[in-house]
């Protein structure tokens, strides 16, 4: 079978691999159809994820239909289901699997990052990782994980209908917070440097964009807030300016969840810790509630999916558009690569 293996030094190869064995006890067989890359996979491409294998097999968005099950596999998971997968691992003895925060586990090994992933004609996982997509077409339900990784973020900022809510970042995860915090009833701010992006956070939910690169930021928040700044603040990037950005910005008594990695060590004013009494919250993965929560969503058909993936290409064109993706960062959300 054909799957793609991408190396740290911009290197993208098809390669040949052995056919999965079937699937044994408490196994399911998938049939992958669409699978995503993200930014952790361009940032293995361009030598900048050090978590990842060297080489690996990337992929964790999965769009797949079940080819077969196993023994022992619950009877609602059958032949022909559309399907996702819960790409990460659990150890079940580390603090935040006795605290029943699986997403954080200390030893976690995510498909496509620390182990290899999805990114391949089939692949046999365990049946608790399988999560069943509904009505979803497996193309949709590619674009389930990611958003997923957003709507966890909102769970941990405890967003409720009275808060005014800034997402920093209008990627695929900054798109998931958006909706999630619009579903919850809250004010959305979108913050991007990039217009389109911005256009279509707003068609997502958000009721104000603010463009951070060529707008007075603290002077757009101050009008939009009465003064008070946002309630919440999601950072959704992972730079040193957006680290900073949400710290000044977020209201006195205001909660902070950081999703994005900085590269490097961000220098933050302490004293707003203590004089704004603030709750900074990691936020990492999602929660298998929180994939079932996008799978609602994107079921009810409200969601602009085709705005959201901005190409679909085979396995022998991935080399090819991982190259034109590292040189055009800012106009990508999603690219699937198709196995159907």
């Amino acid at each position: 079978m054909k799957a793609i293996q991408i190396t740290h030094n911009q290197e993208l190869n098809v390669i040949e691999m052995d056919m999965p064995q079937a699937p044994g006890q408490g196994e399911v067989l998938l049939k992958l159809q669409y699978v995503g890359f993200c930014g952790s996979d361009i940032n293995t491409f361009m030598g900048r994820n050090t978590m990842a294998l060297n080489p690996v097999i990337p992929g964790h968005e999965v769009g797949a239909v079940i080819e077969s099950v196993g023994a022992g596999v619950p009877e609602n998971l059958k032949p022909g289901m559309v399907v996702t997968c819960n790409p990460y691992t659990n150890c079940g003895k580390c603090a935040s699997c006795r605290n029943q925060r699986v997403n954080a586990c200390e030893h976690n090994e995510t498909l496509g990052v620390q182990r290899n992933g999805a990114m391949k004609e089939y692949i046999v996982l365990p049946w608790e990782k399988i999560i069943p997509a509904g009505s979803l077409t497996p193309k949709v339900t590619a674009l389930v994980e990611p958003m997923s990784v957003g709507f966890h973020a909102v769970s941990r900022a405890q967003v409720t209908d009275i808060d005014v809510v800034m997402v920093i970042g209008c990627g695929m995860v900054g798109m998931g917070a958006i909706v999630r915090s619009a579903l919850r009833g809250a004010t959305v701010i979108a913050a991007d440097i990039d217009d389109e992006k911005l256009a279509l956070a707003k068609k997502m939910g958000a009721a104000y964009a603010v463009n951070t690169k060529t707008e007075d930021v603290h002077q757009r928040l101050q009008e939009i807030t009465g003064g008070f700044g946002p309630d919440v603040v999601i950072e959704a990037v992972g730079s040193v300016p957006t680290y900073q950005m949400a710290v000044n910005e977020v209201a006195f008594t205001g909660r902070v969840a950081c999703i994005g990695y900085a590269k490097s060590e961000v220098s933050l004013q302490t004293k707003y810790f203590v004089q704004k009494e603030l709750d900074i919250r990691g936020s990492r993965n999602a929660m298998p509630s929180d994939f079932r929560a996008v799978i609602r969503y994107l079921e009810l058909g409200t969601c602009p999916v085709d705005d959201l993936i901005t190409r679909v290409v085979k396995p022998e064109e991935a080399l090819d558009t991982m190259r034109w993706w590292s040189e055009n960062p800012g106009r990508v959300f999603r690219i699937l690569v198709e196995f159907a």
